[in-house]
């Protein structure tokens, strides 16, 4: 037991909980449909690419994923949604919890990397991955 990570499974549990709670209010569904209202619609390539990638950066990867995975229509829309919100989380420190839990590794070992840092290497390599993507769905 001295072995897990109890502020990790806490912020995993509390992650899960407030998305779940977010989710039931029915926000997320009504700013999709207003977004819809306006022409922008999620089952679109470009839509979804642009939602997953702030969401990701925002809420983190998982929960983006969360919440919009039951909006998104059918199985292409799903494997783009889970592409690029992986891609996603390598942008920004927040982008994933996986690059909190390095970090927080690091710096139990003495090595500090900071938002500066990963953003120096996070951001051009999460553009020209997803850059990618958008050139294979052309």
């Amino acid at each position: 037991m001295g072995l897990v990570d109890w502020e990790l499974l806490v912020l995993f549990v509390g992650l899960f909980v407030v998305n779940h709670g977010f989710a039931s209010t029915g926000l997320a569904a009504h700013a999709l449909a207003q977004l819809a209202a306006h022409g922008v619609h999620i089952e679109q390539p470009g839509v979804l690419l642009v939602l997953a990638l702030s969401l990701s950066n925002l809420v983190s990867n998982v929960p983006a994923v969360m919440l919009l995975l039951p909006h998104v229509g059918g199985e292409p829309a799903a494997v783009l949604l889970a592409l690029v919100s992986t891609l996603a989380g390598n942008l920004l420190l927040v982008g994933s919890i996986a690059n909190l839990i390095v970090v927080d590794a690091a710096q139990a070992l003495g090595i500090d990397i900071g938002w500066r840092d990963h953003a120096r290497i996070g951001i051009p390599v999460t553009l020209f991955s997803l850059a990618i993507v958008w050139i294979a769905l052309a």
